[in-house]
């Protein structure tokens, strides 16, 4: 019987009505216990390193949650992390850079109604990712929510009150859960026996243990550009920020205009990464991704050094992996080695 650690962090799973709205209440043992389906599946650990609403999480209990993570490594065999849903993409796509190429799977669920509730979703999910994590083609982080498993970069909440609040973007799902029964994915399956070759044969001392980072640089904020914006926001930013994630217009257009203020945007962008920050290019579309090089509004910033591109990536999964490429170094090459180098499925390797 494989042992599994439950961590639980709050969210609407552990919600309960106190007279000023849901708030989390219910502890990790309350949670497994309201699912009586779960006694037998596993040995079943279960620490609370936090109990909050997922709105508050910030990269710091990341961290805690990666702590917790790696300090029961060696003693279990998969994890199931209890998660609001609000920022469960954020987190997902976190640990998926701070725990690389684990042999371990790292779930992560929640609910959409709390546990208490009498149509909540709260139970199958929670059945769900514990039988996940315990079978044995399992690995990575994924988040398994609604019958589905997603891979812990590819994942975005895409509804606010439905059950299937989670999609896959940009890349299949990795499996589909009918009950009891795992339906994998073809193209995961097969992405992941390529991943698994890769790993296996990397040469490293040990081929099975995770690759794992403790640093990040939080210093990291997501600007969308509107019709009429003013260049002039990103003096505003730099004094907080050392990256931006900048949702361009469709494939990568960026205005023109500014030159009678005074700044245009290629001014204001090129500054910025001149000046040793760190500016990341993506789309405000949900899918199909990004390419600077379709419009002459966008082909300027292509190849300008500091530029770096998010091509079908999501907001999350950039947000996330740009921290920690910060985190590790500061050196322009090394972070854009770090950033184009593919993790957990959120970039598609064809050559």
């Amino acid at each position: 019987m494989k042992n599994i650690l439950l961590i639980a962090t709050g969210g609407t799973i552990a919600s309960a009505e106190d007279g000023n709205g849901l708030s989390p209440a219910l502890t990790g043992e309350q949670l497994a216990q309201a699912v009586p389906q779960i006694a037998g599946m596993c040995q079943l650990d279960i620490v609370q390193p936090m109990n909050i609403d997922s709105t508050n999480m910030r990269p710091q209990d990341w961290m805690r949650i990666r702590d917790v993570i790696m300090d029961g490594y060696d003693t279990h065999d998969g994890f199931v992390v209890l998660h609001g849903t609000d920022t469960m993409s954020y987190t997902a796509a976190a640990l998926s850079y701070l725990i690389q190429n684990s042999d371990k799977p790292i779930v992560l669920t929640g609910s959409q109604q709390p546990m208490g509730h009498p149509f909540t979703d709260a139970k199958l999910n929670l059945y769900q990712s514990l039988l996940y994590a315990i079978d044995d083609n399992s690995r990575d982080v994924s988040i398994v929510f609604g019958g589905k498993a997603i891979a812990g970069t590819r994942g975005r909440k895409q509804r606010t009150m439905s059950s299937n609040a989670f999609i896959s973007v940009n890349y299949p799902s990795l499996a589909y859960i009918r009950t009891d029964r795992i339906i994998r994915s073809g193209a995961a399956v097969a992405a992941q026996a390529i991943a698994e070759v890769a790993r296996r044969t990397s040469g490293t001392v040990d081929a099975r243990a995770p690759l794992t980072y403790n640093k990040i640089d939080d210093r990291v904020c997501v600007l969308k550009l509107t019709p009429g914006m003013t260049p002039r926001v990103f003096e505003l930013l730099a004094q907080d920020y050392d990256a931006i994630i900048l949702e361009t217009f469709g494939m990568g257009g960026i205005p023109e205009y500014g030159a009678d203020a005074g700044l245009t945007y290629q001014q204001a962008i090129f500054d910025w990464v001149d000046s040793g920050r760190t500016i990341v290019m993506t789309t405000q579309v949900p899918e199909e991704g990004l390419d600077l090089g379709v419009y002459e509004v966008g082909r300027a910033y292509a190849e300008h050094p500091g530029i770096l591109k998010g091509d079908d990536m999501t907001t999350e999964a950039l947000v996330a992996k740009t921290m920690w490429a910060l985190g590790q170094s500061r050196d322009p090459q090394t972070v854009r080695d770090l950033f184009y180098r593919p993790v957990n499925f959120d970039r598609v390797v064809l050559d």
